[in-house]
């Protein structure tokens, strides 16, 4: 499971949103729903990954926040030589509901799909 400690330390402060985009913009791409996001390509890239913190909200025990997630996709061919698929890097964003547990910084991520 994923923990978003560096976020729980800085619940209630004012850098709260900035620590939570650098720790979702420093998990790897299996932590979030990247795959599932995608609109356009078939195969998502964990690199220039960037968050922005949509909504925070303060549930009985959990931190409850949206956040849209800025990431690159590509087109996957079949990697023969003489494939015409182009290997072009192309822009994807999601939206994603993070339920960061105020004791242990457990964190569900789950996509959003409207």
């Amino acid at each position: 499971m994923t923990r978003l400690a560096k976020a729980l330390d800085a619940w209630g402060t004012p850098d709260f949103a900035d620590v939570l985009k650098k720790e979702l913009e420093q998990l790897d791409a299996d932590q979030l729903p990247l795959q599932q996001g995608l609109a356009t390509t078939s195969y998502a890239l964990d690199t220039n990954l960037s968050a922005r913190i949509i909504r925070v909200s303060d549930d009985d025990g959990f931190i409850r926040v949206r956040a849209g997630i800025f990431y690159s996709g590509i087109i996957a061919g079949c990697s023969c030589a003489d494939d015409p698929t182009p290997v072009d890097e192309q822009s994807e964003y999601c939206e994603v509901q993070l339920d960061i547990n105020k004791v242990t910084a457990e964190t569900t991520i789950a996509l959003l799909t409207s």
